[in-house]
């Protein structure tokens, strides 16, 4: 008891220098100032700095013009509001119960401050004695707490140092409350405080308190609402009206405890004047009723767009421009009322949602099932939509049909590790194939059969290559140009196609439009990679590479973010806004108009809902583990992908029916949705016009090869840009044995590039036939056996010339034939000639 009256002999003395000092610093007396009890801010500064307060930030998305609230983070729910959006009855409520001297005094309420001291020394009730700006002040430190400590123990003691129940710390606080009358006016400081104070749980400041517990604003209150609001800032935790259940302060007796507190401010705003008597009875008799109005506290709030709004705080998290540190930018994100707009379209994600969910269930028994829609504009990158079939949630204890990973992008932002793309991957090829000077009509050797690649990894071998088939369907080998491969998506032409590139450089083309693997490793560079089996790609990222094309080779990162305004209407920088020309304008057309006939005459044709130009591409991985559609218009770009998470023990989808359709076919009706929607509510236009150049039929001359080893001639054909193929069975020449006799097409033929040439290899056992035409047939037969040819004369004579001699020879003079071979000749009638009729002498002359 000594060293408590002591304390308050202190106390008291220290709280008279202070107040004294605000009126005259001067006779802050050099003496008193060696109790203990006033040397505790010696070093103590006057002024404290106020920091913005914890605020919660907003995600809003579009529908239309109007902004449309998505979720709310927070650690404190926090609305700062300026003067003149807070009620009166709030401002007077709270000086006549918290502060009745508020606008006289110059920081510290000594009356009060003393009665509060001497009540508790004789252990009468616990007073706070506290003016408004002490209140402020406390308030304002502890803020600083839980935005500095980053342990729990760190806090606590923080805590204790600011608000616990020294002696020490009030008279900081005092001192405090003294500057900061200096530097802020009364209203400044009363506007702070309502702004600051807690209302229970995380409900901080009146705006929020207004809103959550009334459903209305902090200007709109009404005075009974005032009142019980500034009732619950003396105890938010017992005097909450959230907690209807509440036996001794819930629905049930009225919210008997916080209606009496209620009544308590009510009387004092009738004694100071604040209200009528006639104002005083209707707010007493007016019941508590309660309006709660939760607010969207976390993405699990935004429905069936919680994975796109996850994507918004993921991409915060992720990026520096938030600050240096992940756990600095989900401050920020909680605590910086920041104002985030995205480029999220309402009214397309509604569609998107409606159709997959209608289409693929949540979950289904015997599989772990997904499926994705996204869709991104190009040229900007804006992400549209983005939606997925499961609920959001990360709580384990709900079982299948929920997950807080999306699997619509890559891993470093919350998604999975993708998904093989199957044949949407040809794409990628077919823009390298271009961008080395190749044409869509180019014929390929699509046979199955054993291919061989050079990649920036070494050779690579394909035996025997892929199956004659693509995206589930099957096509019979043969000679194919490009463009049949692409239409219908046949793997051979595909893996021809890779003999005259470097796999490694699709990889690089791939991620030049967007396209990288959704795990951050580098993209496989092996064969089967050409036709979609390598790599795991994120359905996002494959959306992007397509509006790569639809933007003329104008390639822009996703983003999710338009706008940012800060807390105090600033706005911020959105990072990531710039784009690059990834592919030359011409190369993205003449891609685009190739794959337009995908979607008229191929593979996607079921998926295109014929409301206006798109392309695109199908995929579908090995035993229908994936399926895919990725197509754009002028205005959109879309990838769908519904397959199996499980990477073993999968149920194959053309085994599988949900909702009465089959699985792998459920992407064609969903694009159609998707599309029709697009060009609803964007329009779309005509694609450019391919490239002649890339769309050429090419010509090129067969080399003269006849008289090299085969191995010399089939690189020299190679070189020329053409398949060869070499006979089984050597054919009877001059040239050497073993050496190429002739090949069809012969050299100096001008056909297609990329047909094949036939080699026939020579067995050295030719001879050369005698030019016999216009000998007497008599002499022409000696000449011919005697070079060692059988003669066979014609059955029939050619009119006029000279009768009996040679008109013509098959084969040819200077043509080879094996030794013993026939040798036809005709001969002429003479010049009235036999019409025909013969010489009498039958077909033979043996």
């Amino acid at each position: 008891m000594v060293g408590g009256l002591l304390g308050f002999i202190g106390l008291s003395a220290a709280a008279g220098v202070l107040v004294t000092a605000t009126v005259t610093p001067a006779l802050a007396v050099t003496g008193i100032t060696a109790n203990s009890a006033i040397g505790v801010f010696d070093d103590l500064p006057e002024y404290l700095e106020i920091t913005p307060l914890m605020e919660k930030s907003n995600i809003y998305a579009k529908d239309g013009d109007k902004n449309v609230l998505l979720a709310s983070f927070y650690e404190q729910n926090r609305v700062e509001v300026q003067w003149d959006e807070i009620s009166q009855y709030l401002k007077d409520a709270a000086v006549a119960t918290e502060d009745n001297r508020y606008y006289e005094h110059g920081g510290i309420d000594l009356t009060g401050t003393l009665r509060a001291i001497v009540s508790n020394q004789l252990g009468e009730d616990t007073q706070g004695g506290s003016s408004i700006t002490q209140q402020y002040v406390k308030n304002v430190r502890i803020q600083k707490c839980e935005s500095e400590t980053d342990t729990k123990e760190e806090l606590s003691k923080c805590y204790d140092e600011v608000a616990g129940v020294h002696y020490s710390r009030k008279l900081k606080e005092m001192r405090y409350a003294i500057g900061l009358e200096k530097e802020y006016s009364k209203d400044e400081i009363l506007r702070g405080y309502l702004n600051i104070s807690g209302f229970g749980g995380v409900i901080y400041g009146v705006e929020s308190a207004a809103n959550y517990y009334f459903g209305t604003s902090a200007k709109d209150v009404t005075l009974a609402q005032a009142a019980t609001l500034m009732g619950i800032v003396n105890n938010p935790n017992l005097l909450r009206i959230d907690k209807p259940d509440n036996p001794d302060n819930g629905e049930e007796n009225g919210y008997a405890l916080t209606k009496k507190r209620r009544d308590v401010v009510l009387v004092a705003m009738k004694h100071y004047g604040k209200i009528t008597d006639e104002q005083y009875e209707e707010a007493v008799n007016t019941e508590i009723k309660p309006n709660i109005t939760a607010p969207k506290g976390g993405c699990a709030a935004a429905g069936s767009n919680a994975y796109f709004c996850d994507y918004v705080t993921q991409v915060i998290s992720e990026n520096e421009a938030f600050g240096d540190t992940k756990p600095e930018r989900v401050s920020l994100l909680k605590r910086g009322g920041l104002d985030i707009y995205t480029s999220l379209d309402l009214r397309l994600q509604k569609t998107e949602a409606d159709s997959l969910h209608a289409a693929v269930p949540s979950h289904e028994d015997g599989m772990k099932l997904g499926g994705t829609a996204t869709s991104i504009e190009p040229g900007t990158g804006r992400i549209l939509a983005m939606v997925q079939n499961t609920a959001y949630s990360n709580n384990p204890e709900k079982g299948a049909g929920y997950t807080v990973v999306n699997y619509n992008t890559d891993k470093t932002y919350g998604g999975s590790s993708g998904f093989q793309p199957g044949s949407t991957w040809k794409t990628m090829v077919l823009v390298e194939w271009l961008l080395q000077g190749h044409s869509t009509q180019e014929i390929v050797n699509a046979t199955r059969r054993d291919f061989h690649y050079q990649t920036c990894n070494g050779p690579v071998a394909w035996a025997p290559g892929p199956k004659n088939a693509g995206d589930g369907g099957g096509m019979p080998g043969g000679m194919y140009s490009v463009q049949r491969g692409t239409t219908q998506s046949i793997n051979t032409v595909f893996a021809a196609m890779g003999e005259k590139l470097d796999i490694c450089d699709v990889n690089k083309t791939a991620v030049a439009l967007g396209a990288h693997a959704a795990n951050g490793d580098e993209l496989q560079a092996n064969a089967s990679s050409l036709i979609g089996s390598g790599s795991t790609i994120a359905p996002l990222s494959m959306a992007n590479a397509y509006a790569t094309l639809a933007a003329g080779g104008k390639h822009c990162e996703p983003r999710a973010i338009d706008k940012i305004v800060k807390a105090d209407g600033s706005e911020m920088e959105v990072p990531g806004t710039s784009c690059d020309q990834a592919i030359p304008e011409n190369v993205a057309a003449t891609a685009v108009q190739s794959l337009t006939q995908v979607m008229t005459q191929g593979t996607g044709r079921a998926g295109n809902p014929y409301a206006g130009p798109v392309f695109g591409k199908t995929g579908t991985t090995d035993a229908y583990k994936d399926t895919w559609l990725a197509t754009s218009t002028t205005e959109v770009a879309n990838a769908v992908w519904v397959g199996n998470l499980n990477s073993t023990n999968f149920t194959p989808m053309n085994h599988k029916y949900l909702n009465g359709a089959p699985a792998h076919r459920i992407k064609f009706g969903l694009t159609q949705e998707i599309v029709r929607k697009t060009f609803e509510l964007y329009g779309g236009n005509d694609f450019p016009a391919a490239d002649k150049d890339l769309t050429r039929r090419i010509l090129k001359d067969v080399p003269d090869v006849v008289g090299q080893s085969v191995e010399e001639a089939t690189q020299s054909l190679k070189d020329a840009g053409f398949t060869v193929s070499v006979a089984d069975e050597q054919v009877d020449s001059t040239i050497e044995a073993g050496k190429v006799a002739s090949t069809d097409p012969a050299g100096g033929a001008r056909v297609n590039s990329g047909s094949t040439v036939t080699i026939s290899v020579s067995n050295g056992e030719g001879r050369e036939v005698p030019d016999v035409v216009g000998e007497s047939y008599d002499a022409a037969k000696n000449k011919l056996e005697s070079a060692g040819f059988t003669v066979k004369k014609a059955g029939s004579c050619e009119p006029g010339g000279e009768k009996d001699t040679v008109a013509a020879q098959d084969p040819g003079a200077g043509e080879t034939s094996g030794d013993g071979s026939t040798v036809n000749v005709t001969v002429y009638c003479g010049d009235t000639g036999d019409k025909g009729k013969g010489n009498g002498k039958g077909n033979d002359d043996d």
